[in-house]
C-alpha cells in the first residue's frame, strides 16, 4: 500500500469515526424520528462539505474542471504534421492537410 492510499484509508476512517460521532450523539440527544431526518442531513451536509474539500485539493475547484471555459477558446495550438505550420482550421492552409497534431 502506497503512502497515498495509506493516507487517504486514514481520512476516509477519520471521517466515518466523526459522522459516527455525530449520528450518534444527535440520536442520544434527539427522539427517534427527529433525529434520523437530522442525521440524514447531517450526512448530506458533511459528504458535500468534504466532496468540496477534496475538489478544491485536487485543483478543479480553480477553473481547471470539464467545463473551463479556456477549452476550445483558441488556447490551443494544432501544427500540421506534415509542414509544421501552426493553424486551426481543418485542414493546413500552407500544404492542404489534414493531420495535426497538438502543441504547447
Amino acid at each position: 500500500m502506497s503512502i497515498d492510499n495509506r493516507q487517504f484509508f486514514v481520512n476516509q476512517l477519520i471521517w466515518i469515526g466523526i459522522s459516527l460521532g455525530i449520528s450518534l450523539a444527535i440520536s442520544i440527544i434527539l427522539p427517534f424520528p427527529v433525529s434520523l431526518v437530522v442525521i440524514i442531513s447531517v450526512f448530506i451536509l458533511l459528504s458535500t462539505y468534504l466532496r468540496k474539500i477534496m475538489i478544491r485539493r485536487i485543483g478543479a475547484g480553480k477553473g481547471l474542471g470539464i467545463l473551463n471555459p479556456g477549452i476550445g477558446s483558441g488556447k490551443v495550438k494544432y501544427y500540421c504534421m506534415s509542414c509544421e505550420t501552426q493553424h486551426n482550421q481543418l485542414a493546413c492552409p500552407r500544404c492542404g492537410s489534414k493531420m495535426k497534431r497538438v502543441g504547447t
